[in-house]
């Protein structure tokens, strides 16, 4: 998008085709492009079209609150979750600190859970138009530069605290590694370990050796999905801690560095929120159940008490099969299953290939566990508690 595009769409005078794009039906559809054409030069029916279909497709991710906000994909794509952004910020008010940038603020989302929390916010982003569409979700609340990062660190006030989201994108797309990050991880372990606090937003799959050792990093799972690795320095953090934060509840679970024993199946079977087995937390939450793993290196616990942890699904453990499909197959259809789901750890195998070779067909429902134990290879039919 062209910045003038971008600067008329956040204007008064947008306002109108802002909320005809909204009561479009099909905002994407090559007929509404065409009758927007006949009013609207090109680039900006385009735009207003656009912000509407991703207003709408914010929604899962944001709240309705999505449906007032500016987005562009990439940024809606790497956006925090309200949720997320509020304990963030919350976490870093209670550092005690008074201002904090936001350096690389994207559309300004996290900024705006920092001005809420109280905190003077100032969001530097150096794409043209995704400043403006960050200016424009901010309003007054925050302060917003057009620079970037590298560029405005010697501004930073001493007092400051800092939070960054490295932009992960490459010209093929989003990018999981490291070393694509944008400020580098180099530069940003070395702006964070001189503030008085700092968080750093990075992917769950950050390398544990990339942690610098002085940083506590939390593992966050929103409702089951594991979303970010928060890398905190500075006040509040303690150092080489990792945890895992489930939200919207907030519950926290240290990990700790001992071993995880491992015992014959039980009539109980334990899946970790993601978080928890990213965080190394899992040997924590088995000692909290009084429970075993299943085999060595599969995230499965197990135990004979059926005591309930926030930080992992219950399962109660009907039966154990011999994991051969032969054996599968002749008990679905001796059950008579139609509505089959398949779980699994340490196989590689497709549940959904295999669910189709084992044809179910019927009016009833189970769960399959598939997973190595101490006894060997099973297959484990359990039911949600």
């Amino acid at each position: 998008m062209e910045l003038d595009v971008a600067r008329w769409l956040v204007s008064a005078e947008a306002d109108s085709w802002r909320q005809r794009a909204a009561g479009e039906a099909d905002p994407d559809g090559l007929a509404t492009g065409e009758r927007w054409r006949r009013e609207l030069p090109p680039e900006r029916a385009a735009a207003a079209l656009t912000l509407a279909s991703l207003r709408r497709a914010a929604v899962a991710k944001l709240g309705s609150g999505a449906e007032r906000l500016f987005l562009t994909r990439d940024g809606l794509e790497q956006a925090t979750r309200p949720e997320v952004a509020a304990w963030r910020a919350a976490r870093l008010a209670a550092t005690g600190v008074t201002e904090v940038w936001d350096l690389g603020c994207g559309l300004g989302l996290d900024a705006v859970a920092l001005a809420s929390a109280g905190l003077r916010v100032v969001a530097v982003e150096r794409d043209p138009v995704t400043a403006v569409f960050a200016s424009a979700n901010l309003g007054p609340t925050a302060r917003v530069v057009e620079a970037d990062v590298e560029d405005v660190v010697g501004e930073l006030p001493a007092g400051a605290a800092v939070f960054v989201d490295p932009a992960r994108r490459t010209a093929r797309g989003r990018s999981w590694d490291m070393a694509d990050l944008s400020p580098s991880w180099a530069w940003v372990t070395a702006l964070i370990a001189n503030r008085p606090s700092a968080c750093v937003k990075l992917g769950p799959g950050v390398p544990y050796n990339a942690l610098p050792p002085a940083a506590q990093t939390v593992w966050v799972s929103d409702r089951g999905d594991l979303v970010e690795a928060a890398v905190w320095m500075g006040a509040g953090a303690v150092p080489g801690r990792r945890s895992a934060l489930l939200l919207p509840d907030g519950h926290e679970l240290q990990a700790e560095g001992r071993d995880l024993a491992v015992g014959p199946v039980g009539g109980w079977l334990y899946e970790p929120d993601p978080a928890v087995i990213r965080a190394g937390a899992v040997p924590a939450m088995a000692r909290r159940l009084g429970a075993t793993a299943v085999a060595e290196g599969i995230a499965y616990l197990t135990s004979e008490t059926g005591g309930s942890s926030d930080f992992a699904t219950r399962f109660e453990v009907l039966e154990r099969l011999p994991y051969r499909e032969r054996d599968l197959r002749a008990w679905v259809r001796a059950h008579q299953v139609g509505t089959l789901e398949i779980k699994k750890r340490g196989f590689d195998v497709d549940p959904a290939a295999l669910r189709r070779r084992l044809a179910p067909s019927g009016d009833e429902a189970a769960t399959l566990v598939l997973t190595p134990t101490a006894e060997g290879a099973a297959a484990l039919v359990v039911r949600r508690a």
